[in-house]
């Protein structure tokens, strides 16, 4: 089998993936060890006996509805190759919708700024990477998931970042000029957590109670006294959840609150401003 042949297969994944050449040219590259321009540019290539069960071997695990993302072990996000397994969610790309409007929204001098629930570190890494003067705090409550994203931070040498292990804000002090948290967000009734990758994905890391909003109304709630005044409070939500969240914002006292697109045209982010002092707020 070459490259070319090998390519063909998508055929059998499709109306089981909603790209299924880019998850074929993920999984050659992975078993080649080769960038994607290696398989444009050789696509004669021969594969080993050794490659060719390799690539079978995962193509047949894509078809079950494995991830990619787990299948390889890795996922991009942002510029970052990042380590990702079970343990947490696969960073997506409208994600990066946090981490641009994130860059933003405050600016590059100094300041401190918490990442809840980072999982993979996507977020957390991402703007330590580009903002190099900011101090960078992520928090996991998953042992497993502060680990991996403790291992993504060594990997790839950011030192303007630490991992902490725990439910929230319990392992930090002081205030912070900016809070940003992608939160379990889907209703635990919501019938897509029985479709595609979120099937292998953790539900810890995807459901909250009243109706999806139940952690980012305790976040919200929590955030005020540990934000300083003027600081940033930034939320990645569900796509019909835009309007909730800012009610909930505004219940509790934030300013300026406003939400933005994702790359597919839905509300998908949604930040407010602390207005008060530390000493009147909360």
């Amino acid at each position: 089998m070459n490259v070319l042949q090998a390519q063909t297969l998508a055929e059998q994944l499709q109306g089981l993936s909603d790209s299924p050449e880019l998850d074929v040219e993920l999984l050659l590259c992975h078993v080649l060890q080769r960038s994607r321009t290696f398989l444009f540019t050789r696509a004669d290539y021969q594969l080993s006996d050794s490659e060719c069960a390799r690539f079978t071997a995962l193509l047949e695990r894509r078809k079950l509805g494995e991830p990619v993302a787990h299948l390889t072990g890795t996922r991009g996000f942002w510029t970052l190759d990042l380590e990702v397994n079970p343990s947490t969610l696969i960073p997506r790309p409208d994600t990066e919708t946090l981490v641009e409007k994130a860059l933003e929204l405050i600016p590059a001098t100094p300041a401190r700024v918490l990442d809840l629930g980072t999982g993979t570190g996507a977020i957390a890494l991402s703007l330590a990477q580009e903002r190099p003067a900011w101090q960078v705090v992520a928090v996991d409550c998953v042992p497993d998931a502060a680990e991996l994203a403790e291992r993504n931070r060594c990997r790839l040498n950011i030192r303007n970042a630490e991992v902490l292990l725990g439910s929230w804000f319990e392992p930090v002090n002081g205030r912070f000029e900016m809070i940003v948290s992608n939160p379990p967000y889907i209703d635990p009734q919501d019938p897509h957590l029985l479709q595609g990758d979120v099937r292998f994905e953790p539900l810890s890391a995807l459901t909250a109670d009243d109706q999806g909003l139940a952690d980012i109304r305790t976040i919200a709630s929590q955030a005020r006294n540990y934000l300083q005044s003027e600081g940033v409070l930034l939320f990645e939500h569900g796509y019909d959840q835009a309007q909730a969240v800012q009610a909930i914002l505004r219940s509790l006292g934030y300013d300026r609150i406003d939400s933005a697109q994702d790359l597919g045209g839905n509300d998908r982010i949604t930040w407010a401003i602390w207005t008060q002092t530390p000493d009147t707020g909360a």
